[in-house]
């Protein structure tokens, strides 16, 4: 073949290249539909937190997605159907104000399990570099890292949850305080969790501007406050939301409930503190009885064991 032809190759190359890479970028900066509607109904989704457009990605994990998605939705099944619970995973995934699915949490605990799998056959691989003959071992070391990374993913979602409510139980007394300010003022219910949850910011605030959203669509205040004490885990916020219901729907002082609402999570948490102190306490005296108790007793009989033996005859 000529330089020429050569030439000519690689300029049809070259400009085959160049009309794909113009192609795709004229895809890319065409608007779509979610980003012309979503600026006049972003209020919405952003107070109830519900499922809002999502603009469709270009980058290269949509295919990727697209390449191994349908293994691991077949995966995720899988799981579900071994390890089941579907009521409890979506609950703690709502506990967590967590935008996902339960298939889409066993997508995620697949991918987990799928680098723990990785990193297990790597090491194997470098260890049958040595021992050649360890080949069923190290198969039973990989399943066992896949369900060790399928686990830790609920496990994370478990811590996740605890995070959260801890969150919510230090943001509570501010929160209550401040509605009950509000209140006393002469605020409505609505009026006053409008104010709290423009005002602050925080998993409380976002679990009230979720009921905040379901009010002004229509349903009563009582009934939204009854449905949020049903999905939260946490008793105090439970009976906050109870309390309120109740003094809505009997006309019963809301002021003087929200503090006493606040006061009793701040005496909860003293005696929470109060609590760990005295398990720190115990855990404390662990190195001081087993470590610095035994050093202590062998500089002051060592010295008189050295002198009995320097003496006797």
């Amino acid at each position: 073949m000529t330089l020429a032809w050569w030439g000519a190759v690689l300029g049809a190359v070259a400009g085959t290249g160049l009309a794909l890479v113009l192609s795709r970028l004229r895809v890319i900066h065409r608007p779509q539909l979610a980003v012309r509607v979503l600026p006049y109904v972003r209020d919405l989704p952003q107070v109830g937190r519900t499922p809002a457009l999502r603009v469709a990605s270009s980058s290269p994990t949509s295919a990727a997605a697209g390449v191994f998605g349908p293994v691991l939705r077949s995966a995720a099944d899988t799981v579900e159907r071994v390890l089941g619970g579907a009521t409890s995973v979506r609950r703690r995934l709502e506990r967590a104000d967590l935008d996902r699915t339960v298939h889409e949490f066993r997508v995620e605990q697949v991918l987990w399990g799928l680098v723990a799998f990785a990193a297990a056959a790597a090491y194997s691989l470098v260890k049958a570099l040595d021992d050649p003959g360890s080949a069923l071992s190290s198969l039973v070391v990989c399943v066992i890292a896949f369900v060790a990374g399928v686990l830790a993913r609920d496990t994370h979602l478990s811590n996740q949850v605890k995070t959260r409510e801890r969150r919510i139980l230090a943001e509570f007394p501010t929160v209550a305080e401040l509605l009950a300010l509000a209140v006393a003022a002469g605020e409505s219910p609505v009026g006053a969790l409008d104010r709290v949850v423009r005002r602050s910011g925080g998993a409380l605030s976002s679990d009230l501007a979720r009921v905040l959203a379901v009010v002004r669509t229509g349903e009563p205040v009582g009934a939204a406050f009854d449905r949020m004490a049903a999905a939260t885990g946490l008793p105090l916020v439970a009976r906050f939301a109870q309390g309120i219901a109740v003094a809505v729907e009997r006309g019963t002082p809301l002021a003087e409930v929200l503090h006493a609402q606040a006061a009793d999570v701040r005496e909860a948490g003293r005696r929470e503190l109060i609590e760990i102190a005295a398990r720190k306490e115990v855990l404390m005296m662990v190195p001081v009885v087993f470590l610095v108790l035994p050093i202590t007793v062998l500089f002051a009989f060592w010295p008189g064991v050295v002198g009995l033996h320097l003496t006797t005859p």
